[in-house]
């Protein structure tokens, strides 16, 4: 009903527009107290823009151990728009943060740092008050490889480069995007994430095969409707716990149940059946996993399943079996012309059978052929500290030139780039945002 709805906008933005407050404050208070690292000498080289709000962390939180890299050899610092979002990030980022909520903050930080290159791991339609600074390389570096529509934009033009996973994304980009220079604009990097791949996991080794179940969210719009919780999870999940030979690592992903009530009901219902199911039998170990870090997820489970999403190519770096669900809305954009028109599906109807399609993927030897003929497709040599190597020859390669033209444009006058007409700040109360609790 149009009223309820009206209702439940208003008590978000209310919720919401406390938090925000409460955030603020706090924000304020450590500033006082010095929580927040002093910049001003640091020389800033390398800055990783990110004006989301908290909800998408998740797009962050998988580059930090390469930003820790990095940050050994070049200053790096992250800069934020929204107030939540730097708290978590002070608590947990790797490398500094630079909370700039207005706009004016931005251009004192921009202004006060010599910085280079300015990384992007989304879309976000903030980012845009970061392009007007023109002395420096906007780099699209994404926060994942998958075969989404999301992976071919066209707002891959509006940044200088773009670091690519492998050729896979260069055939993709090539087809979808008109008058993109490729050989120019993007840099092939693997995933460096890869290379660190690690962590220790909640439960005993044994003899269980472990399937990891980490689907997408639901979308929000027909084309990206990649998400199998309510059409396959709750089927998949049920076989997988009742199995005494399998444990089900289930990893949801964090925006899930965010626009559809069915959605999130049926994640509740396999993270209360995980419960159930351990609480039967303690021995078994069933993991639910909303942790901030992934992995130890893809490099431990013997089998994945994913929807179409970066989880399907963050999983095939490892090269280890994964299935592929097969979205049941007919609207879906699904992109068969690469891995997905040889992957190993699984459809709604065929998740209650599920084992039958894990057992198979661990033993066929075409299955495991074609996934080692794909991990190479999409991200080159995947050997461990390759794609990081190539990681920061790209990043070498980007200072280079960016050092050429500081020398041609060195008489240039430097000009005070401030909009008087935008002082927008990020308001994380507003009701078409959705905000974790």
């Amino acid at each position: 009903m149009p009223l309820l709805r009206d209702f439940r906008a208003a008590r978000r933005m209310f919720r919401n527009a406390l938090r925000s407050r409460r955030n603020r404050r706090e924000i304020a208070e450590r500033l006082e107290g010095g929580g927040f690292p002093d910049l001003s000498d640091s020389g800033i080289e390398i800055a990783v823009y990110f004006a989301d709000t908290r909800v998408n962390l998740y797009q962050i939180r998988q580059w930090y151990a390469p930003l820790a890299e990095l940050a050994r050899t070049h200053p790096v610092a992250v800069i934020t728009r929204s107030p939540g979002t730097s708290l978590t990030l002070l608590d947990e980022a790797p490398v500094p943060i630079a909370y700039c909520r207005r706009v004016t903050d931005l251009e004192d930080f921009v202004e006060s740092h010599d910085i280079k290159i300015v990384l992007y791991v989304n879309q976000n339609m903030k980012n845009f008050q970061m392009f007007r600074y023109g002395r420096m390389w906007h780099v699209f570096i994404n926060h994942g490889e998958s075969d989404k529509m999301y992976m071919t934009t066209n707002q891959f033009k509006a940044y200088d480069f773009s670091l690519i996973a492998g050729q896979a994304a260069r055939e993709r980009l090539s087809r979808k995007l008109w008058n993109f220079d490729l050989d120019r604009k993007t840099i092939e990097i693997g995933r460096p994430q890869a290379d660190h791949f690690a962590g220790e996991v909640p439960y005993p080794q044994d003899d269980r095969v472990t399937v990891l179940y980490a689907p997408t969210w639901e979308g929000d719009r027909p084309a990206a409707s990649y998400g199998s919780i309510a059409s396959h999870g709750v089927a998949l999940a049920q076989a997988v716990l009742a199995s005494p030979r399998h444990r089900l690592i289930y990893r949801p992903h964090p925006r899930s149940g965010v626009v559809d009530r069915e959605y999130r009901a049926a994640n509740r219902a396999i993270i209360e059946a995980i419960r159930a199911a351990n609480e039967a039998d303690p021995t078994v170990h069933h993991v639910f996993d909303d942790g901030p870090s992934l992995g130890w997820q893809l490099a431990a489970a013997d089998v994945a399943i994913t929807d179409i999403s970066a989880m399907v190519y963050d999983r095939l770096a490892t090269g280890k079996p994964v299935i592929v669900t097969r979205p049941l809305a007919p609207e879906a954009d699904v992109d068969e012309s690469g891995f997905l028109g040889d992957c190993e599906w699984l459809t709604a109807a065929g998740a209650p059978s599920v084992l039958a399609a894990v057992d198979r993927v661990l033993t066929d030897a075409k299955a495991i052929a074609r996934a080692e003929h794909w991990s190479t497709h999409h991200f080159g040599d995947t050997t461990p500290g390759a794609a990081t190597a190539r990681f920061h020859a790209a990043i070498e390669t980007m200072i280079a030139e960016w050092e050429q033209h500081a020398v041609l444009h060195a008489s240039d006058p430097r000009t005070h780039e401030h909009d008087p007409l935008d002082d927008e700040v990020d308001e994380e109360g507003m009701p078409s945002e959705v905000q974790d609790d």
